[in-house]
């Protein structure tokens, strides 16, 4: 490699990756959104449409299903089709079923349509996050991935400040409030028109002349790929679980699922939450908290760029899991106590919530990136539809001491897989992180897989 030429790992930021990092941004900006807006629909809808508890649960759920779906699918099919189309197509999906709920008039009608939404967004989050991670350099890589939770957040409070000044607006405000998003999804959609394919992607399919004339296009004619012709993966989702990458599949799919549903759980019917603990002031509470969220998912992003991911998951772990045990023996006379442990767990969780962004997209090759980051995101998914759905019942039946413990024996489940299995991925090229330059505590017999 001459003087004059540089490898696309070892980039500074410039334009082109943030205008790629832009575009991805705008599925979790309308991801929690959409996650955020469904707490304050349901009060209203509720009053137009009888609803039972489990019903409620489902519709609440409803995205977090599609998105288990939307991720395993599409995810796995732009390893073969290819990043950008998969990009452009998932977010016509969101648009169309996000502006149908206005119209939608019975409860099955809504939970089919928000279905159709998750599965737009399950299938960005796969194909977003890779497309991102193999187009940025390796030393703003993980600033990058781990923004998505900043975004993410932005967009669940916004939706709880619109959710919070309109909810009771007018008897039918919930269709409005579930039909906004079409506005911002109407955007991204039409942005994305023209995204390139990665040129990482189109290099493993045997196709050099167009990924060297996509680098050349937009990174520069001095730029080079790097080694792209490293040893092919079957795209196959048993892949996932060969000797190869079972301890990578496994520890990216229970992290992530450990960290999302108290995650989902708690922040998605936080309202309800504040007023079990009987504050007061439930509304001032939920606005703190979902300032805090902002503040830590920031926090989070240096922490990201500057700390070793492996220490800051595992320590991140146990101070969830020791404020919900907290939490469930707090007595709820004591709200300051009550009150401060929900501020120490919201800024820890949003903290580390980047990771999800960072670890899954470094742990796999191009090959199976976006099967491998899609089977994590479905995982999630589907622990966080499930547990969130069933929230109402667990709270009618058990109370709040028992939810919070269950919620913390999940962390504490994290804390263990990541104490096993977690990767030290800071710093690594992409051939580094998926090769076997860096293996998972504990793994043997790593082959080099290449990019």
């Amino acid at each position: 490699m001459s003087a004059s030429t540089v490898r696309m790992d070892d980039l500074p930021l410039n334009r082109f990756h943030c205008r790629i990092a832009g575009l991805t941004f705008g599925a979790h900006l309308t991801d929690g959104y959409v996650l955020g807006i469904i707490g304050f629909a349901l009060i209203s809808l509720k009053s137009q449409i009888s609803l039972t508890t489990l019903e409620e649960g489902m519709i609440g759920g409803a995205a977090l299903f599609g998105l288990f779906f939307g991720s395993l699918v599409l995810g796995w099919v732009s390893d073969f089709v290819g990043r950008q189309k998969i990009f452009t197509f998932s977010f016509v999906v969101i648009t169309l079923a996000s502006f149908l709920q206005f119209f939608a008039e019975t409860a099955q009608q809504l939970f089919w349509l928000r279905v159709l939404v998750g599965i737009g967004l399950g299938g960005d989050y796969s194909v977003g996050h890779t497309l991102l991670a193999e187009f940025a350099p390796r030393r703003h890589r993980g600033t990058l991935l781990g923004a998505f939770s900043v975004v993410w957040t932005v967009g669940y409070v916004i939706a709880n400040l619109v959710g919070h000044y309109f909810a009771d607006f007018s008897p039918d405000i919930w269709r409005w409030l579930l039909a906004s998003a079409t506005l911002p999804a109407a955007i991204i959609t039409l942005l994305r028109w023209g995204t390139p394919e990665s040129p990482r992607w189109l290099m493993r399919q045997g196709r050099f002349r167009e990924a060297h004339a996509i680098v050349r296009r937009h990174l520069g004619p001095n730029v080079l790929l790097g080694d792209e012709m490293a040893v092919s993966t079957s795209r196959h989702i048993r892949t996932l679980f060969s000797s190869r990458y079972w301890r990578r599949t496994a520890f990216n799919s229970l992290f992530f699922v450990c960290l999302v549903i108290p995650y989902f759980v708690i922040y998605t019917w936080l309202p309800t939450i504040m007023q079990t603990v009987g504050f007061e002031h439930s509304l001032q509470a939920n606005l703190l908290l979902n300032l805090l969220l902002v503040v830590g998912a920031v926090v989070g992003l240096v922490l990201t760029q500057y700390c070793s991911r492996r220490s800051l998951l595992i320590n991140g772990f146990a101070i969830l899991s020791l404020c919900l045990i907290a939490l469930a023996f707090t007595s709820l006379t004591n709200t300051s106590l009550i009150f401060a442990l929900f501020i120490t767990f919201t800024a820890t969780i949003s903290a580390i919530s980047n990771l999800v962004g960072v670890l899954p997209a470094e742990s796999f090759p191009t090959d199976i990136r976006s099967l491998g980051v899609g089977f994590a995101t479905s995982m999630s998914r589907l622990g966080s539809a499930i547990s969130t759905g069933l929230l109402p019942l667990t709270l009618a039946a058990w109370g709040l001491q028992h939810t919070m413990l269950i919620l913390a024996g999940v962390l504490l489940l994290g804390l263990v897989v990541s104490i096993l299995w977690a990767p030290e991925t800071k710093d690594l090229t992409l051939v580094a992180a998926s090769g076997n330059k860096e293996k998972l505590p504990g793994e043997i017999n790593e082959h080099t897989s290449g990019i």
